[in-house]
Order: structure tokens, then sequence, then C-alpha cells
């Protein structure tokens, strides 16, 4: 997929509140290695998930095989039969960057990044050098158990 994976890793849930709404849970996860934290909201019906499950998480600029631009193309408007890299991943959803914070005084190494999907929440505080490339308008994101 080339340029178009802009992260990816493997998180292990610590966390699930669904207390707040109706068929929605926040998840807090935390990669294997421990440097980065997730928290999501995601559709409970659709996705519903443990603690201490390992979730498999990718953001992209596009679901495209290749890595070549939507092009305005929409991910509904993707053809029937067409494959895509969504084809492989449970969860799919196409968000909106709208924060990115460099980390504080004493965590310059730290970054964290906010995407919204239609209203449910992605939060990722992690190094510079593995969320740097989320520096983009719109992402998708996948996930897979």
């Amino acid at each position: 997929m080339g340029d178009a994976n802009l992260f990816s890793d493997t998180f292990t849930l610590t966390d699930i509140n669904a207390l707040k709404y109706d068929r929605v849970a926040r998840l807090t996860a935390h990669t294997e290695s421990g440097d980065t934290l997730m928290t999501l909201d995601v559709n409970s019906e659709l996705f519903p998930c443990s603690v201490n499950d390992r979730l498999q998480l990718l953001l992209a600029s596009t679901l495209s095989l290749d890595g070549s631009k939507d092009d305005g193309k929409g991910w509904r408007d993707v053809g029937r039969g067409e494959a895509s890299v969504a084809d492989e991943y449970d969860y799919v959803c196409h968000g909106k960057v709208y924060r990115f914070e460099e980390g504080n005084e004493g965590d310059e190494e730290n970054i964290k990044v906010f995407v919204s999907f239609g209203g449910l929440l992605l939060y990722l505080e992690g190094p510079y050098k593995n969320l740097t490339g989320l520096r983009q308008d719109y992402v998708y994101l996948c996930l897979k158990k």
C-alpha cells in the first residue's frame, strides 16, 4: 500500500466504557510496546469488544489496494466486487483529523492526534516519529481483531 499507510499497530484493550451512549463504546488501549495510547469510540453493535482483546489498527489515506488517491471518489463509491483494503478489516470509518498537538515542554517526543468519524472520536498519543504521518485532512480507520 506504500505511503497510503499512515499508521499501523496492534493494540491491547485495557478499558471499555459503554455507559454514556446507546450502542457506542469508548475503547481505551495501548500498543504492545506501550509507547502509544489510543481512545476510540466505536459502534458496539457492529464491533463488540472485550477487555484484553487485541486489535489491529490501520490509518490510511486511501482504501485502494495500489495506494492510488481517491480522486474525489468516496468510500461508498467503490464498485461492487472491486477489491479494497476494507475487505481485510471488520470495522472501517472515514474521518477528519481536526486537531494535532505537539508535545508539552517536558514531553517533546510525543504528539496527540484527534480524529472525528462523524462524531465518533479517535485520540492517539505517541511518539512523533510514529504519528507525524497523520498530518492529513482525512483518513480511513480500519480495525480488526
